[in-house]
């Protein structure tokens, strides 16, 4: 059996989980997610304990059953704590500030960037003298919070020589030696 595929899944208090012709729901306080289970991947909820089982153990289930395990959790964690991802404009002149849902990226182009965000997503930016602008994304879908984060570190991805560039907050980026004299 897949070791994530087992794991059993911690149901907190506050979040409900439902199954509906193969697509699982689950509320909780910070909203509502719902996934669709293909290839027979099911799943048992009794005590407070969720566990995903398949019907055999042929390649493809073995694939969804860790997959589909993990994705239960993440609605589950998503709708009951939710998710943040942080990220760094590194340079000079990088700027960002936010309008309600609107970003406005000034990352060293002739002109700027204004992204607009959906709903599901909260935006916060933080700019302090001295330090760098930090972008502040927080949902309760993991997935997406994730795309819209990497559509931002799109823009102007960190270079190798300086550093420059949006990344995310802790990561470490690989740095190249330039010319040598």
């Amino acid at each position: 059996m897949s070791r994530i595929g087992k794991a059993i899944i911690e149901i907190p208090a506050g979040v409900t989980v439902t199954e509906n012709n193969g697509v699982v729901t689950v509320k909780g306080p910070k909203g509502e997610l719902s996934q669709e289970l293909k290839s027979g991947i099911s799943f048992e909820q009794e005590d407070g304990k969720l566990t995903v089982s398949r019907p055999s153990d042929s390649k493809e289930h073995k694939a969804l059953h860790g997959l589909y395990r993990a994705l239960i959790n993440n609605m589950i964690v998503g709708t009951s704590t939710g998710f943040t991802k942080q990220l760094e404009l590194v340079g000079v002149g990088y700027r960002a500030s936010h309008n309600g849902q609107k970003l406005e990226l000034a990352l060293g182009f002739s002109h700027g960037i204004i992204v607009e965000l959906p709903k599901e997503v909260t935006l916060d930016t933080l700019t302090e003298k001295g330090k760098n602008p930090i972008i502040t994304l927080s949902s309760y879908d993991k997935q997406l919070l994730g795309m819209v984060a990497a559509k931002i570190r799109s823009f102007r991805k960190p270079e190798p020589y300086k550093g420059k560039g949006v990344k995310f907050v802790g990561e470490i980026i690989r740095r190249k030696a330039g010319k040598s004299a």
